[in-house]
């Protein structure tokens, strides 16, 4: 959420940057200027009364002490009239209040004066591309076609059991998303992250405090008698680890990671984009999160990129990063790098990571601070990212990696899998 104080200094400037996210309802600034002046224009009102009362109250203090009863019993009809008025007058800040903080929650970040113009993902700043193009057997396959070839994961049986978008994986599939897991991990945690298995379900306030409420209800599972969220990515419950917290300055940068399977509805279309594993609604996924001195939450964001790019390199696929531009970046981020694999059979990109810096808009909702060495309490910088998203990963490397005697396994993963071939 955007700091208020922020938005009343620098009216057309959030303006100005808003219109990069092309977020259409720009008058909401104004509206939020206005009723925040309502909302000082209260609490001064409140603040008088109640300076009224103190110093009646003392008054009437005074005059019993000097036996004037009758002057006291006047002071004290002057203070219950106060407090009623103040009573009106503190409703209607809590009211004013409650309607100051629904705007403030339909603003989105701030982007970046990095983030590129444009509507949608064509519109995207390739930063990089790299790694080679692999050479595929003549009659190569695509990962849906493998997958059964290998009895490695199993679509049908996924629905039997819950419904489509839920796959099950088997035997030397469920080794290799096993492997798959355990070398993230160990790869972030050697980098200084810290390991956390969270809850998979989460709380309203959660879900609040890193921006998936009340933005992308459409999008989470819920379990509407306990108000539970299943979670669409380990950055919610990770994140709030922090919430409500004063952390110290000594203490930052924080770096969390965490596996989690993660659930979202993705209704889409059917046909090539979604088919296999390129659109599901369960799926595991590695995350790193660092709550950082805001000074420094750009160049955390570059180490970040770094961090997963190194990833992609030790799994020998073909990559390539993305600025994202304005019209395509999440409602909360205000600066982001999507990585992409290259899927060889089907000859197009998967998303696969997504790296963000939320600067303080996640931390001013979930109110994680630290006292700076004057004394003086400020939010700290929010970011996370995938390191990595599992199934489009799975579907490149059977992809890239297939031969005619089997699938070869990367050797970063062979100690973990066990093996060098998938057969």
């Amino acid at each position: 959420m955007l700091q208020l104080a922020f938005i009343r200094q620098n009216r057309e400037l959030v303006k100005e940057r808003l219109a990069v996210k092309n977020f259409a309802s720009l008058d909401l600034v104004d509206e939020i200027i206005a009723l925040d002046e309502q909302r000082r224009k209260k609490q001064l009102e409140n603040d008088d009364l109640a300076a009224k009362v103190n110093a009646a109250s003392k008054e009437i203090g005074m005059l019993m002490g000097k036996g004037q009863k009758a002057e006291a019993e006047q002071k004290k009809t002057e203070v219950t009239q106060y407090k009623e008025s103040s009573k009106q007058i503190a409703e209607e800040l809590a009211s004013v209040e409650q309607k100051l903080n629904e705007l403030l929650v339909r603003l989105p970040n701030l982007p970046s004066t990095l983030v590129p113009l444009g509507k949608t993902a064509e519109d995207n700043v390739n930063v990089k591309e790299s790694g080679d193009e692999p050479v595929l057997p003549a009659n190569a396959k695509p990962h849906w076609e493998l997958i059964e070839q290998y009895d490695i994961v199993n679509f049908e049986l996924g629905v039997k059991i819950t419904g489509r978008g839920f796959p099950v994986y088997k035997g030397k599939g469920a080794k290799l998303q096993r492997a798959l897991i355990s070398y993230f991990l160990d790869y972030n945690t050697a980098a200084g992250y810290t390991e956390y298995i969270p809850p998979y379900m989460v709380n309203e306030a959660s879900a609040y405090g890193t921006g998936q409420l009340p933005d992308k209800e459409g999008q989470m599972y819920h379990m509407q008698e306990d108000n539970f969220y299943m979670i669409p990515t380990a950055e919610v419950p990770v994140t709030n680890i922090y919430r409500d917290e004063i952390v110290k300055e000594n203490d930052l940068p924080i770096k969390m990671t965490a596996y989690t399977p993660c659930f979202r509805r993705e209704a889409g279309s059917f046909g090539a984009d979604v088919r296999g594993l390129n659109r599901v609604h369960q799926f595991d996924k590695v995350e790193i999160i660092q709550l950082v001195h805001p000074d420094k939450s750009y160049e955390v964001l570059d180490e970040m990129v770094a961090h997963v790019e190194k990833l992609l390199q030790n799994l020998g696929l073909k990559y390539r990063i993305l600025r994202l531009c304005g019209g395509d970046m999440s409602f909360t981020s205000a600066l982001t790098y999507d990585f992409e694999v290259w899927s060889a059979a089907q000859k197009k990109w998967l998303e696969c990571s997504s790296v963000s810096n939320f600067e303080n808009y996640q931390t001013n909702r979930m109110k994680v601070r630290f006292k700076d060495e004057n004394g003086k309490m400020q939010l700290v910088h929010s970011l996370n990212g995938s390191s990595l998203a599992l199934p489009r990963i799975l579907a490149a490397l059977l992809e890239n990696n297939q031969t005619e005697n089997g699938i070869n396994i990367p050797e970063v993963l062979q100690s973990y899998f066990g093996a060098d071939v998938l057969n």
